[in-house]
């Protein structure tokens, strides 16, 4: 049994998160949020994309500065999310 726990614990070393890729930032230019409520849908959007780490909104810049996982999402999977919600987005210039 020692012997199966060591093997484990070798094994969680080998397959360790500290191997994965750093987060990457975009900002998206959001159409559409007009009220206190849609930087709150938005956001929601954004967070059920796999590999979101943090999704912050700014209804007055009408902007949304998202922090994921390149090896999971990407700006084309957030534009379509933000845009699914009602709230077509582009990548900001």
């Amino acid at each position: 049994m020692r012997r199966l726990h060591a093997l484990a614990s070798v094994l969680a070393l080998t397959v360790s998160p500290a191997f994965a890729a750093a987060t990457q930032t975009v900002v998206l230019d959001v159409q559409n949020m007009t009220c206190e409520l849609c930087p709150i849908t938005v956001k929601k959007s954004l967070e059920q994309v796999p590999g979101v780490a943090s999704a912050k909104v700014d209804l007055d810049k009408r902007t949304a500065t998202v922090q994921f996982d390149p090896d999971r999402a990407g700006p084309a999977a957030l534009v379509k999310a933000t845009t699914n919600a009602g709230f077509p987005s582009a990548l900001h210039k």
